[in-house]
């Protein structure tokens, strides 16, 4: 992986200790709409972490590649996620 691994690991952690907190909340009985939003921030923050490490893949793998058959590969993976993002 390419991107910042300080700054991936710090947002992994930090979206364990969200999620950490929302399974206290349920454990806790908490109101439906508070965990609603916890989920929702969490899901946000994976979100913006996910861009990042895919942005790294851009600007470093797929411009590494060495020739025209790994460019076509990284394109057609990327094309993939693409989709998969849509869903």
């Amino acid at each position: 992986m390419k991107a910042d691994h300080a700054t991936v690991s710090r947002q992994l952690k930090i979206a364990r200790g969200q999620i950490d907190g929302l399974l206290k909340m349920v454990e806790e009985d908490a109101y439906c709409i508070d965990v609603s939003n916890q989920i929702m921030a969490t899901s946000a923050l994976l979100k913006r972490l996910n861009a990042i490490v895919l942005s790294a893949h851009l600007e470093h793998c797929l411009k590494d590649a060495s020739n025209e058959e790994e460019i076509d590969q990284k394109i057609k993976e990327i094309q993939q996620l693409i989709v998969r993002l849509s869903d």
